[in-house]
C-alpha cells in the first residue's frame, strides 16, 4: 500500500510519468522520420537527403543545448524545463506541417532539436536524479525498459496516421500529443521532491554508491570517449544495416524481419536488468555489452552474411544497446555523483549526439567507397577501441584507495 502511494502521490510518480512520456516521445520526435520523410520530400520536390539533413541538425542543435539543459535541470528540476521542451516541440510540429520553404523546414528543425534536448532519456535521466539522488539508478532502468518500446508502438501509429490523414495531419496530431499530453505532464505531474544531499565522501562505507571522481580529466574523456564512438557505430550501422543485408543476399522482407529483432532484445536486456535489481556495477555492464557487440561484428566482418547470423547480429547487438542505455545513465551517477548530474551527463551528450548527427552519411559514403565487409570490420575494430576505453575506467571504489 505504501509503494502504490508512493506512486500515486509521491516521489515514485516521476518514473511512472517519464516512462509515459518517453514511450511518446521517442515515438514522436525520433522514430517516425523515417517513414514521413519520404512522404515531406515527396510533396515539396526536395531530395531525400536535404529532408534527413534537417533531422540531422536538429540531433547537432540537442547536442550544443544539452550541457545547458542539464544545468537548468540540476538547478530548478525537471518540470518547467522539461513542459518548455514539450511546448518548443509543440511549436515544430505544428510547424513543421504547414513549412514549405526549406529555410521554414529547417527552422522548424531547430525548435524540434531543443524539444529533443529537454525531452529525451538525458534530461529523463537529470529530472530522476534530481528527485531520487544516488539511488536513481533502478528507476533509469525501468524509463528506459519502458521507452523501448517506443519504436514498437511509435511506427505502427505513424504508419496509421499517414493512411488516415497524410504527412501533415500527421504532424498536426503529433503536435496535439506534445502540446496536450505531454507538456501537462511534465509540468504538473512530476513531482517537485528534491533528494537528499548526498553524504560527504568521508561517509563513503555508509553509502557506498557515493561517487568520488571529479567530472573531469582522463576518467570523463574516457567515458564521454567511449560512448561517442559508441554512438557513431549504433547510429552509422542501424541507418545501413537493412541495405547491407539485402546487398549480402537476404531478401528485402527478410531484412526487415531481422531488423524487428533488434527492439525486443534490447527490451529483453532492460527487463534482465531490472529484475536483477542494479546489481551488477554498470561499468560491467557497459564492458560485457560491448563484449557482445565486438563478437557480433566480427560474426558478420569474417563470417559473412547469412540469415542465422545476421538474426544473431540484430538480437546481440539489441541487447547490448538495451543495457548499453542505462549504462549511458547510471555509470555517471555512479562515477561522478548526484550533484551536477544533469549538466554532467549533457556534457557527455554533446559529442555523442554531433557524431550520431554524421554517422549515417559517413557510413552510407565509406560503403560506397570500400565495401560492406570492411566497413564492419571497422565497425569490429570501432567497439574494440570502445571497449579499451571502458577497461581504462576505473570504478570510483578502485580510484580512490589509498
Amino acid at each position: 500500500m505504501h509503494r502504490l502511494r508512493d506512486l500515486v502521490f509521491g516521489p515514485g510518480r516521476a518514473v511512472l510519468v517519464l516512462a509515459f512520456t518517453q514511450i511518446l516521445t521517442w515515438g514522436i520526435l525520433i522514430y517516425p522520420p523515417v517513414l514521413t520523410m519520404p512522404h515531406v520530400t515527396a510533396a515539396h520536390g526536395w531530395s531525400l537527403a536535404f529532408g534527413m539533413a534537417g533531422f540531422s541538425l536538429g540531433l547537432i542543435v540537442s547536442g550544443l543545448l544539452s550541457p545547458l539543459v542539464g544545468g537548468l535541470i540540476d538547478r530548478h528540476g525537471g518540470n518547467v524545463v522539461m513542459a518548455s521542451g514539450a511546448l518548443a516541440g509543440a511549436l515544430g510540429l505544428a510547424l513543421f506541417s504547414i513549412a514549405d520553404h526549406p529555410a521554414a523546414y529547417l527552422a522548424c528543425w531547430l525548435l524540434l532539436g531543443a524539444a529533443m534536448a529537454a525531452s529525451l532519456y538525458d534530461p529523463a535521466f537529470a529530472t530522476l536524479t534530481r528527485i531520487f539522488g544516488a539511488s536513481a539508478r533502478r528507476q533509469i532502468t525501468f524509463v528506459t525498459f519502458a521507452g523501448g518500446f517506443a519504436s514498437t508502438i511509435g511506427w505502427p501509429a505513424t504508419h496509421l496516421l499517414l493512411e488516415a490523414v497524410g504527412w501533415r495531419g500527421t504532424y498536426l496530431t503529433f503536435a496535439a500529443i506534445f502540446a496536450f499530453v505531454v507538456a501537462p505532464l511534465h509540468a504538473f505531474a512530476l513531482p517537485r521532491h528534491v533528494a537528499v544531499p548526498p553524504l560527504p565522501v568521508a561517509d563513503a562505507v555508509v553509502v557506498p554508491q557515493q561517487a568520488t571522481l571529479r567530472p573531469e580529466g582522463w576518467p570523463f574523456i574516457l567515458l564521454a570517449a567511449a560512448f561517442s564512438l559508441y554512438s557513431f557505430i549504433l547510429s552509422g550501422v542501424t541507418s545501413n544495416l537493412l541495405a547491407m543485408l539485402e546487398r549480402g543476399g537476404l531478401s528485402a522482407a527478410t531484412a526487415v524481419t531481422i531488423g524487428a529483432m533488434f527492439g525486443p532484445a534490447q527490451v529483453a536486456s532492460r527487463l534482465a536488468d531490472f529484475m536483477l535489481a542494479g546489481r551488477t556495477h554498470p561499468l560491467w555492464i557497459a564492458r560485457g555489452a560491448v563484449v557482445v557487440v565486438v563478437w557480433a561484428f566480427a560474426m558478420l566482418a569474417f563470417a559473412g552474411i547469412s540469415f542465422p547470423l545476421a538474426a544473431l547480429f540484430a538480437i546481440g547487438f539489441g541487447a547490448a544497446n538495451g543495457v548499453m542505455t542505462i549504462a549511458r545513465g547510471a555509470l555517471p551517477l555512479l562515477m561522478f555523483g548526484p550533484v551536477g548530474y544533469g549538466r554532467v551527463i549533457g556534457r557527455i551528450a554533446r559529442p555523442a549526439l554531433f557524431v550520431q548527427a554524421f554517422a549515417p552519411f559517413v557510413v552510407a559514403s565509406a560503403v560506397e567507397t570500400l565495401s560492406d565487409r570492411t566497413v564492419l570490420q571497422l565497425g569490429t575494430l570501432g567497439a574494440l577501441i570502445v571497449l579499451g576505453c571502458f577497461l581504462a575506467i576505473r570504478p570510483p571504489g578502485v580510484a580512490t584507495r589509498r
